[in-house]
């Protein structure tokens, strides 16, 4: 079965904000080979200037990442969709685990396509934003957690995808461990000075990797702030 979910009161904004500014977001990314039309249709639904400070606002749909405070990013539509791509590998998982809920973006555009979201962020302040964006949407099957994103969410495990939103220099084993055979996790690794986008499945044997391409993300820290 495939979700799709209609988002209730989603404002459309106007301007640089409009429908049709997130149509040609849309068209980019369809150019810059993003081939599901789920994840496009979300990305046309989803409003990301409700995710980022109102100054930013009129860059919104720029296929660029943007500052959201503390340090942090909201991500380029492109490895946003590119992403949600990899995790739905063409069929549609029930329950997913996004590491790092940052501005709530990237939880925001699973929400439209799968079963469950659960998120964990350990920037509380970053949380409490992105539950009111929730709240706001309607979005009420993204279930959110404030915690080290390095332990996953072991209480609902297992998943059947897993994103991590930060650069680390290897998978957390405990992450891998809460990912169901058959699951896939999709995250940026530093490797020789470099991130990568890698995509991993968990088979009955180990884990089968796929070098998705080199991305920019912030890196993955420990404990809580």
């Amino acid at each position: 079965m495939i979700h799709e979910r209609k988002l209730k009161s989603i404002p459309r904004g106007i301007g640089m904000t409009s429908q049709g500014t997130r149509d040609r977001l849309v068209q980019r990314l369809r150019n810059h080979g993003i081939e599901d039309e789920r994840v496009l249709k979300a990305i046309a639904q989803i409003p990301r200037h409700e995710f980022v400070d109102e100054a930013l606002s009129s860059r919104a749909y720029e296929d660029t990442a943007l500052p959201i405070g503390l340090g942090q990013t909201i991500s380029q539509p492109w490895v946003v969709a590119k992403m949600t791509e990899a995790i739905l590998d063409g069929g549609s998982p029930q329950k997913v685990l996004e590491v790092g809920t940052g501005s709530g973006y990237q939880a925001a555009i699973l929400a439209s396509l799968v079963g469950s979201v659960f998120t964990v962020e350990r920037i509380e302040e970053l949380l409490k934003l992105a539950r009111r964006r929730f709240h706001k949407l309607g979005l009420h099957h993204v279930y959110t957690r404030y915690a080290d994103g390095h332990l996953g969410w072991p209480s609902q495990a297992p998943f059947d995808g897993i994103i991590v939103t930060a650069a680390a220099t290897g998978i957390p084993p405990e992450l891998i461990e809460q990912l169901r055979v058959g699951g896939v996790l999709v995250a940026p690794v530093e490797r020789g000075g470099m991130q990568r986008l890698l995509k991993i499945r968990r088979t009955e044997e180990g884990c089968e990797e796929e070098d998705l391409g080199g991305v920019i993300f912030v890196p993955m820290l420990s404990g809580l702030t």
